[in-house]
């Protein structure tokens, strides 16, 4: 296939051209396109929901035994495993991500799917303690059809953290990629395909999120959505489904902070730092963008930070050493230069960067240099709103109470972090912070094992974990009457 012919797209286990209209995913880092797709339809949405509903009644999956799914899952983990190259690159080409760091999303995704197929095969029902004379039980069985609305900043290990679970529960999935990052969902579709998955148990939706996404919510077959991404189209999500009095999963924004006592080690302080804000170049939801650092540390840290942040390299995202990449476009770039503008005007000083570098594969692609603003207070705009980019802003504390005020001053409650040689102050600095994830004397470490979601503004519910599973079926509870007399109630005597 030519880089003009448009990609087809998976409709409810068919391969064919979407119904809307044709756009091209571009390479961030030149602006040049990479493939052209016809984004899905209306008439698609609901194919691919009518297709998945029809499979998840008539294809026998969810009534296969958990060994059985598990199977499936572990083959589906193998073949990202064996393709893991190509997905990487087609990565980096979809986003814009240092290749380093799209290898270890296409890792983690395999993972995902490993992890899922054990929590799948083990997954353990229970005999409940019994009330009466009858014998309780509580049992798990899949949804239906669910929707994984996933964003652009990590494609691939955010489809498979919504679509291996709920796989591996019994269901049918249908993936709504971000607009502009979405070769990485039809890969997974196809891997699934060649995994021997049943057809229309997984379709791919590319195209507009506000027409697209919002149908497959409404939908009345959808019974469960997985979101990811920003909080205005979460809480949207949240009305349609409190109308439907469907549950969601919704993993939102974050303005995360990243917490530096007066005992830490500088050492691993600077690079933690560094590594929470300005890996990803910044477009994570849990990156650390909100800086406390204890007084007396403040400006020998800062400048040991400033200079550190400056030999960051911001390049090619093929080359092996880059460790920033560009942004995922022009008009998210300028997003941020206007959040750095109104930093300024509110009163901040800039330590480092703030300006697009020039020159080269500068001058084409989205890059955004590291950037650390000073100066300000909590309550400034651009120290409450989610920027989404590589910039830091850095501020001074005195006291630990004053510190956690100011921490949990925000609508947000997503992730923290703290350094500190002192585990038992970490211990209960970290019991105080109100977050989904508080990291110590570490930064942006992410297990499938460990459950992940954010308070607040942040989102609904928790993503991972080996119960994670369960988000995606429904309880039942079943007696089995062991009395050997009718009930008393009715008068009835055993016999007559």
């Amino acid at each position: 296939m030519t880089l003009e012919q448009s990609l087809p797209i998976c409709i409810a286990g068919t391969w064919r051209q979407g119904g809307g209209e044709r756009y091209a995913t571009c390479y961030p880092a030149t602006g040049e396109p990479v493939a052209w797709l016809n984004a899905a339809s209306l008439d698609d949405v609901e194919a691919a929901v009518q297709g998945a509903h029809q499979a998840f009644l008539h294809s026998g999956w969810a009534q296969r035994k958990p060994h059985e799914r598990a199977a499936v899952l572990l083959r589906i983990a193998a073949l990202i495993r064996e393709r893991a190259e190509e997905l990487a690159q087609l990565q980096r080409q979809d986003n814009g991500k240092p290749i380093a760091e799209t290898r270890a999303l296409v890792a983690s995704a395999a993972g995902t799917f490993q992890f899922f197929a054990a929590a799948c095969e083990t997954l353990e029902e229970t005999i409940t303690p019994s009330r009466g004379d009858f014998l309780s039980m509580s049992v798990y069985e899949p949804m239906g059809v669910v929707a994984a609305i996933t964003p652009w900043n990590s494609p691939i290990a955010s489809e498979a953290q919504k679509v291996a679970p709920a796989l591996a529960a019994g269901n049918a999935v249908v993936i709504k990629p971000a607009e502009i990052t979405p070769l990485l969902a039809l890969q997974l579709a196809r891997i699934c395909d060649d995994a021997g998955l049943p057809k229309g148990l997984v379709s791919v939706l590319p195209g507009k999120g506000s027409l697209l996404g919002d149908a497959l919510t409404r939908h009345p077959l959808v019974k469960r959505v997985s979101f990811t991404g920003g909080t205005r189209t979460g809480k949207h999500i949240a009305h349609i489904a409190a109308d439907k009095m469907m549950p969601v999963s919704l993993e939102l924004g974050g303005k995360s902070p990243t917490i530096v006592l007066d005992d830490a080690d500088l050492d691993h302080a600077v690079a933690g730092v560094l590594y929470g804000i300005f890996s990803s170049s910044g477009e994570a939801c849990i990156a650390g963008s909100r800086l406390f650092v204890a007084r007396a540390l403040y400006e020998p840290f800062m400048a040991r930070l400033s200079a550190a942040a400056a030999q960051l390299r911001v390049g090619d995202p093929a080359d092996e050493r880059t460790q920033m990449g560009p942004l995922i476009s022009a008009a998210h770039r300028e997003s941020v230069e206007r959040y750095v503008a109104l930093g300024l005007a509110e009163g901040g000083r800039l330590r480092l960067g703030g300006e697009r570098p020039r020159g080269g594969m500068f001058d084409h692609g989205y890059f955004y240099p590291p950037t650390i603003l000073e100066g300000l207070g909590n309550q400034q705009q651009v120290c409450q709103e989610e920027i989404f980019g590589p910039v830091l802003v850095a501020m001074p504390f005195d006291s630990e109470q004053a510190l956690i005020e100011q921490a949990n001053d925000s609508l947000y409650a997503l992730a923290a972090g703290i350094w500190s040689r002192d585990y038992k102050r970490a211990w209960a600095l970290g019991r105080k912070l109100q977050a989904g994830t508080v990291w110590v004397n570490t930064y942006k470490q992410f297990s499938i094992s460990t459950p992940f979601g954010g308070w607040r503004d942040s989102g609904l519910g928790r993503e991972k974990g080996r119960l994670g599973i369960l988000q995606y079926m429904e309880q039942k509870s079943l007696y089995w009457g062991m009395n050997e007399q009718p009930l008393a109630w009715a008068g009835v005597e055993a016999g007559q």
